[in-house]
């Protein structure tokens, strides 16, 4: 069979042996009155695949098609559907549903619903379906969950930020950056440095938290105001209590001093983790945060309403991640998904050419 009955897509079948792709056909969830399909053109690569196919978060519905970083066109709308116009190029993040009933979806929180399904790996309801992700020929969602993607803004670049632009851009926004704030930004991966470019187009100060000093000139070049090296005597003494926010996007705990970065925080200040590090995670002792009565807390994702305004300013402000383009292929995924897997990628990869790999139809 094949489209709309079937797409295609490279499937990781044993996490095992998660670098070795192989190319099967989908099923996709019954076409519904306010679904989209998508013809996929571009699709980040997410820490979130890597954790997913390696077994790092857990059991996993295997065979399983990862990415949820989504950027195509809009070939085929439900008759219900009024968000998005066939040939529209659009986005497609990491959530792929809620009830959008609910106090939490009605109050811009649908991302908080807890009846919230992911682009990939969730079971939809009635079918028994695994809803399957970009790294394919085409995804289905519902409309509320496809995004237009404004001209300004190029496919390869704007892919990584709808799910690691967002995760950075949501927490900025709900928790006050902004002219007149200082911000730090814990990590300077996908997600930290897109949390350094949309603090900074917010107008507030914002200075960069890392391991070491090898990615000082790169957040500089970003527009960092300040960079601090954990691994330096001291790093954290001058700095305490002058931060009013930080994001904490790292992606390990192991040796995380904890107290050491909450020490930066400006009396109620707020510390806001968005990094899903795999393990036990850090101990966190009351008297660690007592000293400045800072606020720890977490985000996850963002709204529709969020998505819209991020990308919306990302095009105002010239915003661009820093991206490196992959083909997509069995061997480009396994190239990226190794380099991840290394550390090695500045700071996002984007699978392309999608229409060499499997045809343009």
């Amino acid at each position: 069979m094949v489209y709309p009955d079937t797409f295609k897509g490279f499937q990781i079948e044993d996490p095992k042996h998660w670098t070795e792709f192989k190319l099967n056909e989908l099923k996709p969830k019954p076409f519904g009155d306010y679904d989209v399909d998508v013809k996929i053109q571009a699709c980040g690569v997410c820490a979130s695949d890597l954790h997913t196919i390696s077994g790092g978060w857990g059991e996993q519905h295997f065979p399983l098609c990862v990415g949820h970083e989504i950027v195509g066109t809009a070939l085929r709308v439900g008759p219900k559907v009024t968000l998005i116009k066939p040939g529209e190029r659009v986005g497609v993040g990491a959530q792929s549903y809620s009830c959008l009933k609910c106090k939490q979806c009605k109050n811009d929180n649908e991302t908080y619903c807890v009846h919230q399904l992911d682009t990939y790996g969730a079971v939809w309801p009635d079918t028994g379906i695994v809803s399957q992700g970009g790294y394919s020929t085409h995804v289905r969602t519902h409309e509320h969950w496809v995004f237009p993607i404004p001209a300004g803004l190029a496919t390869n670049k704007a892919a990584p930020m709808l799910c690691a632009g967002l995760t950075a851009y949501s927490p900025l926004v709900r928790n006050g950056a902004g002219p007149g704030k200082k911000v730090g930004i814990v990590g300077m991966g996908g997600i930290g440095h897109f949390g350094l470019l949309f603090s900074k187009a917010l107008g507030a100060e914002t200075w960069v938290i890392s391991r070491s000093h090898s990615k000082e000139a790169d957040a500089k070049k970003m527009g960092a105001d300040g960079f601090l090296a954990t691994a330096d005597k001291d790093w954290n003494v001058p700095h305490k209590m002058t931060f009013d926010l930080i994001i904490n996007t790292a992606s390990s705990s192991e040796n995380f001093d904890l107290a050491a970065y909450l020490s930066l925080l400006d009396v109620h200040g707020r510390w806001i983790s968005v990094g899903l590090p795999e393990g036990s995670g850090q101990e966190v002792r009351a008297q660690d945060f007592m000293s400045n009565g800072c606020l720890i807390g977490a985000s996850h994702l963002g709204s529709r309403k969020e998505v819209l305004a991020m990308l919306k300013l990302a095009e105002e402000k010239g915003i661009e991640s820093w991206v490196e383009e992959i083909p997509i292929s069995a061997e480009g995924l396994k190239t990226a998904l190794t380099r991840l897997n290394n550390n090695d990628v500045r700071y996002r990869f984007t699978l392309t050419d999608y229409d060499k790999c499997f045809g343009s139809d």
